[in-house]
């Protein structure tokens, strides 16, 4: 054999593949081997599933929000009248909106009449929020009458009755044909006070939204009539609108508040939701810190089996140094032999992670029911099923973190058994 070979030879590589698979007496060795792959595989596998549900509700946590929320509401600051009184809303409320549709970025403009009340059907009571809009305008909202949305009824129909979300049905056991009364506490006035108001309306449509608060809470009526309902007419509470690009809002600012005019003020989707989005970037954070950790843990388990295989295979090293093996060859063969775990394992780790997402929803629909449509509770999570979305940037952020590990833990043993004295192997043998 000559005294020096080509580095990462075949030589090299046989010599590696034989000490990886223990043979002999050193079968012990393999045990090991076969532990620390199954480490990686296992920490690679969490890592890639977590970034990916990570991924997936975010998405659909934002989804919700700009699918049936307004991106940014216009609305006015009371003002004095000159009868001494305070003028509350928007008067020139279609101007206002026609102003505001004309801002570059803007796809829609809406007025809407806002009111609390209490929904009432079958014995059963629950509060909900009333919002008035124009048929045309709740078209425009992607999560309640659009493409998003899952509707039952004729929609058509609006301008009859009211749409409800599927939580507010769900609560009052109302279907599509039902009357619906709505109370509210600002109703007539007379000479003993205010009295409540009380009206029914026909359910013409039922929306689920894919949001449990939305569904729960939110009934649409017809905007006239939510006008002389909440004793509105002639003015509007808010504009609701939506434009192109949600995350340039901050940009747009300036614009939507010159078209709105004086005392306008704006109030965007992320100053209601920013907290939330703030609480995920900080968790998604963290997450991936503790995982990155569990890759480490599972990365050691490298040195160990590096370390028995060295301490097990001192002799032959020896006999290799004293045939004229180079410590450039020693250490690369080790290196093979932890490197050969590391990239293993990161590749059956990426593989069940991938399975895992590509057939998430099957896996919790067996989750769920096993434990008896407990385990996810949309009251809580504000989502109605787990999400994933498998994004490249995830699994090569996984794939990176778990060779690079693997590659770094490899080298303090590799280069130990290649700096071994062949003369002090062989004495001990």
């Amino acid at each position: 054999m000559a005294n020096r070979t080509a580095p990462f030879s075949r030589f090299e590589w046989m010599v590696a593949w034989r000490y990886m698979r223990g043979i002999g007496a050193d079968g012990g060795v393999s045990v090991v081997t076969i532990i620390s792959l199954l480490g990686i595989t296992l920490a690679v596998f969490a890592l890639v599933a977590t970034l990916a549900v990570r991924s997936g509700f975010r998405t659909e946590f934002v989804d919700t929000i700009l699918g049936a929320n307004a991106h940014v509401t216009v609305y006015h600051a009371a003002r004095s009248t000159p009868e001494g009184g305070l003028q509350r809303g928007i008067a020139e409320y279609e101007a206002e909106a026609q102003r505001l549709s004309q801002v570059a970025g803007v796809t829609r403009a809406a007025p809407l009449v806002r009111g609390q009340i209490m929904a009432n059907a079958n014995g059963r009571n629950a509060g909900a929020e009333v919002f008035g809009i124009t048929l045309q305008d709740l078209k425009g909202i992607p999560r309640v009458a659009g493409d998003q949305a899952t509707i039952e009824g004729d929609l058509s129909r609006f301008d009859e009755g009211v749409a409800i979300g599927s939580g507010v049905a769900r609560e009052l056991g109302v279907m599509v044909g039902d009357r619906l009364r709505i109370i509210s506490p600002d109703g007539v006035k007379t000479a003993f006070g205010t009295s409540p108001r009380v009206s029914a309306y026909e359910v013409v449509a039922i929306f689920t939204a894919g949001r449990y608060d939305i569904d729960r809470t939110r009934i649409y009526m017809p905007f006239t009539e939510a006008q002389s309902y909440f004793n509105r007419e002639g003015f509007a509470d808010e504009i609701e609108v939506m434009v192109t690009d949600p995350d340039k809002v901050d940009e747009m600012s300036p614009a939507l508040l010159r078209a709105a005019g004086d005392g306008a003020l704006l109030w965007s989707w992320r100053d209601s939701s920013g907290a939330f989005l703030r609480a995920l970037t900080v968790e998604d954070n963290v997450m991936f810190i503790i995982l990155s950790i569990l890759v480490l843990i599972a990365s050691l388990n490298i040195i160990a089996g590096l370390i028995m295989l060295v301490r097990t295979k001192s002799r032959a090293i020896g006999i290799l140094r004293t045939m004229g093996l180079t410590e450039g060859a020693v250490l690369r063969i080790f290196f093979l032999c932890g490197v050969a775990t590391g990239v293993t394992g990161t590749a059956l780790g990426l593989f069940l992670g991938v399975m895992f997402v590509v057939n998430i929803d099957f896996i919790f629909a067996v989750v769920n029911g096993v434990g008896d449509g407990g385990v996810w509770d949309p009251e809580i999570r504000g989502i109605y099923a787990l999400p994933a979305e498998l994004r490249l940037v995830d699994v090569v952020k996984a794939a990176a973190l778990s060779l690079g590990l693997s590659f770094i833990v490899t080298l303090p043993p590799a280069w130990r058994a290649a700096r071994m004295n062949p003369v002090e192997a062989l004495r001990h043998e």
